[in-house]
């Protein structure tokens, strides 16, 4: 089995296989979720300083932070899957 990677901006990749759910980061939910993630040491900031657009949750439990909109995720994803 291999790894696909999809670039999530600034030099950054995740494993597409490893991606459950990706969200906008505007909803006190998703914050909620990113506070918990940073106290418990499972946030991963993929940002780069810049403002978080999307928050993705692993299978692994670790939240990820990136800098491109959710829409433009999700056609990485879809385009690296179908092609």
């Amino acid at each position: 089995m291999t790894t696909e990677l999809i670039h999530v901006g600034f030099g950054n990749v995740l494993a597409v296989n490893r991606v459950i759910a990706i969200a906008p980061p505007n909803s006190a939910p998703t914050k909620r979720m990113a506070q918990e993630g940073k106290s418990t040491g499972m946030l991963i900031d993929l940002t780069n300083g810049r403002r978080t657009k999307a928050v993705l949750v692993m299978d692994s439990g670790h939240i990820v932070l990136a800098a491109i909109a959710p829409e433009t995720i999700a056609g990485r994803l879809t385009a690296t899957r179908e092609g």
